[in-house]
């Protein structure tokens, strides 16, 4: 549930800006065909920074209905106060999620023993399995390792999304938590460089509009066979970075309306649409990749 390609699912929304169902049945049932280990929903590209918490909510109880069990959803939980962290946690227990991505609080720039107490308070609020997530390109935060490694140790943080593109913290963490503790990339274009040097997987942008490539990359990378992964990554790695070319997930949303996944690619301000210049750049990372 934690390990392989994990998708970082949008939100398709249509015209109006509101959740389109029709097209996030389509997104789970591509998913569930593709061999995606699992489903992050309402995580930062997912735009949970614009969804109120109870659409926020019912996008993850959505996406649990329409999973119907074929295939594990983690909640995306993430919040900058601890309250609303812990507000959000709790409502999705004993709803079926496999447990919660919880990201570094953003904007007030906490102090690692801030940080501390801030997960240790969540995940001692609920019993459900707490991954962290550490993208300070996005919060403004750098959770350390040192304060990985403490948190660590309650029972219920299972694991980390790292999302820094900085290699050297996979041996740092991986010298401070024990074993089965989980560390995933939350970048695509280092992730199978952050899996060879131990890493269980990635949850993944690209995988919305490469879902098999990427799990076959995850595959290949669990059974050791880097020279075959290192040639399906190559094919991919334009697609990596290219829907980054605008921020995430402006490209990507595109890209999947694109390939015909989603309606639309309607986003919320103060996320706007693709410009002029980022279509043909995305548009030839996908041809790149053998998906156009």
């Amino acid at each position: 549930m934690f390990t392989g390609s994990i998708v970082a699912l949008i939100t398709p929304m249509d015209d109006k800006g509101c959740v389109c169902r029709a097209s996030l049945k389509k997104l789970i049932d591509y998913h569930v065909a593709s061999g995606t280990a699992a489903i992050v929903s309402v995580g930062t590209t997912g735009e949970s920074a614009t969804l109120s918490q109870d659409e926020h909510a019912d996008v993850v109880l959505q996406t649990l209905e329409l999973a119907d069990g074929r295939i594990p959803v983690i909640a995306g939980t993430g919040a900058n106060a601890t309250s609303e962290g812990i507000a959000l946690t709790k409502r999705f227990d004993n709803s079926g999620v496999v447990g919660c991505l919880t990201v570094t609080p953003y904007y007030n720039r906490p102090t690692q023993e801030g940080l501390f107490q801030h997960f240790k308070a969540i995940a001692e609020s609920t019993d459900l399995p707490q991954m962290l997530y550490n993208v300070p390109s996005r919060t403004g935060c750098d959770m350390l390792p040192e304060t990985v490694g403490r948190l660590s140790e309650i029972q219920n943080i299972i694991g980390i999304k790292e999302a820094t593109g900085n290699l050297s913290r996979v041996s740092q963490i991986q010298e401070l938590v024990h074993e089965d503790f989980v560390l995933v990339s939350g970048d695509d274009a280092s992730s199978l460089d952050f899996m060879q040097l131990g890493g269980r997987g990635v949850i993944s942008v690209t995988a919305n509009v490469a879902a098999r490539e990427m799990a076959e990359l995850c595959a290949l990378a669990q059974q050791g066979n880097f020279a075959e992964a290192r040639r399906l990554n190559q094919r991919l790695m334009h697609l990596h970075q290219k829907l980054f070319f605008e921020p995430n997930p402006i490209p990507v949303k595109w890209a999947a309306k694109k390939l015909g996944l989603i309606a639309t690619d309607t986003l919320r301000l103060p996320m706007t649409p693709i410009t002029d210049a980022g279509r043909p750049v995305v548009e030839q990372a996908l041809k790149y990749a053998g998906l156009l």
